[in-house]
């Protein structure tokens, strides 16, 4: 801490949080130039905060699992109609556990973010039902699912038509984990319902405490925006920057499609890998983004070509990137009914029933069955 810290915090007039200029992905970033700029006008924001008050941007925030959980245990106390976002290609790493708890009596809406990545041939009505069953299992029961593309501005107007029939006169909590599209889909909110950047200067906006945004409402009530949890379970904690570029689907999947016999091995880059231990020679679909290299092999012979080839033929990562990821660990899966093996943050491999399998991740990294959702 500096000595202008000792001496007193500085804190952002918008949301509360102490201003620091270190992390930008923390709360209560600033550039140094621009607090030079705030403590000279009297007028100090977070970046968080000057984006929203002068773009109606909201920049997404991340709070570790004691804050997260503080905030969510505030659900509860209010009266308001809670919002749940997630990632409809990481679903399994967009839940947030116990949130079931939380809640309270207050009514949760579903919303399935990032829809344009999926297949147009898949039905969303079949979507809509298989992606309610998955939030059932974890204990949440919605009074309505939209899927949505936060990105591609697509069923922003039938969400905020949910949003003001389920609300009925209260306040509207947003929640999801990190890396689902929350602060886009919020910023698409904003741009749909106002338009223009009156809302922002008019109001005292945002709210006070550093851990959510308060966006007023036409009726007094507020859209409160709160920051993303981070699931530890994602690939997205584990690789660098150019490699999540490279792994996270920017436009519709296009599955692939692999005849396996037994002890056969797929490789998705050097991140991960998919063994086929026993069972009958079969189709199996991989949805992976596109750019993704996926490399058949034997199986007999994977744990050689790995350690021959991982950071060279199979990228990402580069080798030197290989030293600061952890090394790759198995999970083993006897298979009854048709299922998608997940790689949480990365995309799945949809098993027939009747096999045994086995997925591969950095230790660390989720790696699931569920029922197939295509």
């Amino acid at each position: 801490m500096d000595q202008s810290q000792d001496k007193e915090e500085l804190r952002c007039i918008g949301c509360g949080a102490v201003i620091q200029t270190s992390d930008p992905n923390e709360v209560g970033y600033t550039p140094k130039s621009a607090l030079e700029r705030g403590l000279a006008n009297d007028e100090l924001y977070c970046q968080r905060c000057f984006r929203l008050r002068h773009y109606n941007e909201i920049a997404p925030v991340s709070l570790n699992d004691d804050d997260f959980l503080r905030l969510l245990n505030q659900l509860g106390k209010v009266n308001a109609l809670v919002v749940y976002v997630v990632d409809i290609f990481d679903v399994t790493g967009s839940l947030i556990p116990g949130l079931h708890r939380f809640v309270g009596d207050n009514p949760v809406l579903l919303v399935g973010n990032k829809e344009d990545l999926l297949p147009r041939s898949l039905r969303r009505s079949k979507l809509r039902d298989w992606l309610r069953q998955q939030v059932n299992q974890a204990g949440i029961r919605p009074v309505g699912t939209v899927l949505v593309s936060a990105k591609k501005n697509r069923q922003i107007d039938s969400l905020l038509d949910k949003i003001e029939h389920y609300r009925q006169g209260r306040d509207v909590y947003v929640v999801g984990v990190t890396n689902v599209g929350k602060s886009t889909l919020i910023n698409s909110i904003i741009k749909q319902r106002t338009g223009v950047s009156d809302l922002i200067t008019t109001s005292r906006f945002p709210g006070t405490t550093l851990d959510k945004i308060e966006i007023p409402l036409d009726d007094g009530h507020q859209l409160v925006d709160t920051p993303g949890i981070i699931h530890e379970e994602q690939m997205a904690h584990i690789l660098p920057a150019n490699d999540l570029k490279i792994i996270s689907p920017q436009r519709e999947i296009k599955p692939r499609t692999y005849q396996l016999t037994e002890w056969q091995t797929l490789f998705f880059g050097a991140v991960a890998r998919f063994d086929y231990v026993s069972g009958p020679k079969a189709g199996f679909n991989a949805y992976f983004d596109n750019n993704l290299m996926i490399h058949r092999t034997k199986l007999a012979n994977a744990d050689h070509f790995y350690e021959q080839h991982a950071g060279e033929l199979l990228t990402p990562p580069t080798k030197e990137e290989l030293k600061e990821i952890p090394p790759l660990v198995e999970h083993s899966f006897a298979v009854s009914q048709r299922s998608d093996l997940v790689i949480e943050g990365l995309g799945w491999v949809t098993v027939p029933a009747g096999c045994s399998v086995v997925g591969w991740a950095p230790k660390g990294v989720g790696v699931v069955l569920r029922r197939a959702m295509i």
